[in-house]
């Protein structure tokens, strides 16, 4: 196996710079990689500290380490440039050519990748996550009134994880309304959600992983049995079908992929605004 260590390195919070970086580094299938984040990196000294480990790294291992790095200075990218390391400052890649297409010279300022306290969308966001807290597993339906979305399913099907992805990634306002044994008896929706009709998204899963999925939370229990999962999902498609409501199966499917169907399919701006 063909064994790397990749750092990301920042003078924030490192999460850009983990996020792109992550995102190449999937292409790579045959590579066992090790990854290292040293966010914070913010003066001289760490950055001499950062290159002191990157340069260690290369000695025990080798071979030179890969860094992917985001710096709003480039004098402290230019140190870590200096490890010997492959290098790539995401920064530094686009802000220049976005520099002399716009005609403008860029900010350079520290913290703006995810949003500081006082910016608008960054409150947003805090907003939203406190939103799909108090309406989540379908608590607080005296709120639905404020969702841009609620996602419905059978238990397990990824909801909470969706809505809190939404929530802290584009500001959307997500609840999520379980469909339990009641609301399976007929085809209709619950009344609950008759109001909110245009405002719901369904998602489902293939029944051996929810089973798989549900063994583990509450084994040898009829929640977990093929028989009531098989019924579970039936019931929800068929809900779904009857009242044109869109889904997603999330069997093979991220958070992030399945965010992004939400957004797309339900129009919701990404721009962390109503």
């Amino acid at each position: 196996m063909n064994r790397r260590t990749v750092f990301f390195v920042s003078d924030q919070t490192g999460i850009t710079a983990e996020t792109l970086g992550r995102s190449l580094l999937t292409q790579f299938e045959g590579t066992d990689v090790r990854q290292v984040t040293l966010p914070f990196i913010s003066t001289v000294d760490k950055a001499q500290e950062a290159v002191r480990r990157i340069k260690l790294t290369a000695r025990v291992e080798g071979r030179r380490p890969v860094v992917f790095a985001t710096f709003a200075h480039g004098e402290l990218g230019d140190l870590i440039r200096e490890s010997g390391a492959l290098f790539f400052d995401f920064f530094d890649t686009f802000i220049e050519p976005l520099e002399r297409e716009f005609e403008i010279r860029s900010s350079h300022t520290v913290g703006r990748t995810h949003g500081l306290s006082g910016d608008e969308s960054y409150q947003r966001r805090i907003d939203a996550m406190n939103y799909s807290l108090a309406t989540d597993d379908g608590i607080g339906l005296k709120n639905y009134d404020e969702a841009d979305v609620i996602l419905t399913g059978v238990s397990r099907t990824g909801k909470t994880p969706t809505c809190l992805y939404l929530a802290l990634h584009y500001g959307v306002f997500a609840a999520n309304y379980p469909l339990t044994d009641e609301d399976l008896e007929d085809t209709n929706l619950p009344k609950q959600l008759l109001k909110y009709r245009d405002k719901i998204f369904g998602l489902t899963i293939d029944a051996d992983q929810l089973r798989r999925i549900r063994l583990e939370r509450r084994p040898d229990s009829r929640y977990a049995s093929a028989q009531q999962i098989n019924f579970e999902l039936r019931e929800a498609m068929a809900i779904f079908r009857r009242h044109g409501i869109s889904y997603a199966d999330t069997t093979d499917s991220s958070i992030e992929e399945i965010s992004s169907t939400i957004l797309h399919t339900m129009e919701i701006d990404r721009g962390d605004s109503r």
